[in-house]
């Protein structure tokens, strides 16, 4: 169906051509294959770069034209993506970086590098395989954890990667987040030593096995959540992951279900002894205390105690709403720099936090604190928990729920008044007429300095003159790496 499309309006005539081209205003569900599926009739289609939470995508089209095409059509016709309309625009770069940086632009790798964005579950290689085998199958896994979580999956043949690269690129694992963005990976093979839930080679199941718990379950882990979350409504079965039901995306005559379901786990099954308290040594003995550990714990998980221990100088212990947020937390949170000392988190052999031995800290602050009634928990719902996007640490902050008034140079005080680092570049995003916040981004020297901004300004109260009621400064680490 073709209409009238005003809303692209002139765009394309701001930008030089570029074989490259801009798609914005795709649907949540949209995955690399609807993409190519949609824009292969302008021309051959060399790579694609998906942008998830942004609902946005790159195309790389072999030749100008067929971009001058994509762009054109777009400009005067609806042209639809997965059932949404889309807009396109040339992007601003002439070729989309690889992570192989090969000179030729059509190749490929049957290693694939796939980037667990938003990981609100614990990612495994259980996990992994059962997403990825229907595709092709799997020969390695190898789970990382340097920028966020990321693994690399090798296949037989570059034709295997190239298809769960298409149907997968751009998916969520579990409803509304793990979100997979996939590229091609540099190594072309993995080495494999020991078969746990962090590495496994297929082709080796004698390798030894690291015992964690009571062992694993082939398709224990996949569903639309973990069972812990099974009491606020999520359902038992989920389906997930819809494959494209065009054959050129299936290996063999053998069929791949149109929609792959998994069960649930059991919570017996999975991490036994585990616990929902981790345990934070390395704190500044003046600086950090229950509430600004909270600030920068909530980010991974409700906070229900924090406390910390009178024996144990700068040592505390964080009950955190269950162990999948604790494991959260010591992915992202461990060996970071808080105010010139380096943390370290660890899941603690405690099962809860008792307020015994309450004392005073350097700053006068109690040493135990109760967070369970407290609205700052963002993950009190599956509405509220969805919306967040789990990120490492990094030097962009994400700030929200700030009144109209507050400038630049106010926030600059702020963290003037407060003796924290000031940021270097400010972004407000436009709002609405009658939104009555704003949100926007502050970027830091470094990481660090982001860090100890969020630990002390997160949700402190801005009061404006003549207003009822406080604002509650909001702030979480930004999936861009810069302004």
């Amino acid at each position: 169906m073709c209409t009238s499309s005003p809303d692209n309006g002139d765009d394309s005539h701001r930008i030089a051509q570029s074989p490259v081209v801009h798609v914005r205003g795709l649907c949540e569900a949209v995955v690399e294959a609807d993409l190519v599926e949609a824009l292969e009739k302008f021309g051959p289609i060399c790579y694609v770069m998906m942008m998830p939470f942004k609902r946005q995508a790159l195309v790389e089209f072999e030749m100008v034209e067929s971009a001058d095409k994509c762009v054109a059509c777009g400009s005067s016709e609806a042209v639809y993506i997965a059932g949404q309309q889309a807009f396109f625009n040339y992007s601003t770069s002439k070729r989309i970086t690889r992570p192989t940086n090969s000179d030729n632009p059509n190749s490929g790798n049957k290693v694939l590098l796939l980037s667990i964005q938003n990981p609100l579950y614990p990612i495994t290689t259980d996990v992994l395989y059962t997403v990825c085998n229907p595709i092709g199958s799997v020969m390695r896994i190898v789970i990382f954890k340097r920028n966020g979580i990321q693994a690399m999956v090798e296949y037989p043949f570059c034709l295997c990667a190239q298809k769960a690269k298409a149907a997968l690129n751009g998916a969520d694992i579990y409803a509304g987040c793990c979100t997979l963005k996939i590229e091609y990976a540099r190594p072309t093979r993995l080495n494999v030593i020991r078969n746990d839930n962090e590495s496994w080679d297929y082709t080796k199941p004698y390798l030894v096995r690291r015992e964690r718990g009571k062992g694993r379950q082939r398709q224990a882990i996949l569903g639309e959540h973990p069972s812990s979350y099974g009491d606020n409504g999520y359902g038992s079965h989920c389906p997930l992951l819809p494959l494209p039901g065009n054959s050129r995306y299936k290996l063999s005559s053998h069929d791949i279900p149109e929609v792959v379901a998994y069960p649930l786990p059991q919570s017996s099954s999975y991490n036994h002894g585990s616990s929902s308290v981790a345990m934070v040594s390395g704190l500044h003995p003046a600086k950090m205390n229950c509430t600004r550990i909270f600030n920068l714990f909530c980010l991974y998980g409700n906070i229900e105690k924090v406390k910390f221990m009178k024996s144990v100088p700068g040592t505390a212990l964080v009950e955190m709403g269950d162990e999948y947020a604790v494991d959260r937390a010591i992915t992202h949170l461990n060996s970071i720099k808080v105010f010139g000392k380096r943390l370290n988190v660890c899941v603690s052999k405690q099962h809860a936090v008792i307020p015994s031995q309450v004392f005073e800290l350097e700053d006068g602050s109690s040493s135990y604190k109760d967070f369970a009634m407290t609205r700052n928990n963002r993950f009190t719902s599956q509405g509220q928990a969805s919306k967040n996007i789990i990120q490492p640490p990094s030097c962009v902050l994400h700030y929200y729920n700030v009144p109209p008034c507050i400038s630049e140079d106010q926030l600059l005080r702020l963290c003037s008044e407060h003796d924290v680092p000031g940021f270097t570049k400010f972004k407000m995003f436009d709002a609405k007429p009658s939104s009555k916040t704003i949100s926007g981004l502050l970027e830091f020297d470094s990481k660090t300095h982001a860090v100890e901004v969020l630990t002390v300004l997160n949700h402190y109260q801005i009061r404006i003159p003549n207003g009822s009621n406080p604002y509650t400064l909001k702030l979480c680490f930004s999936t861009s790496s810069h302004l």
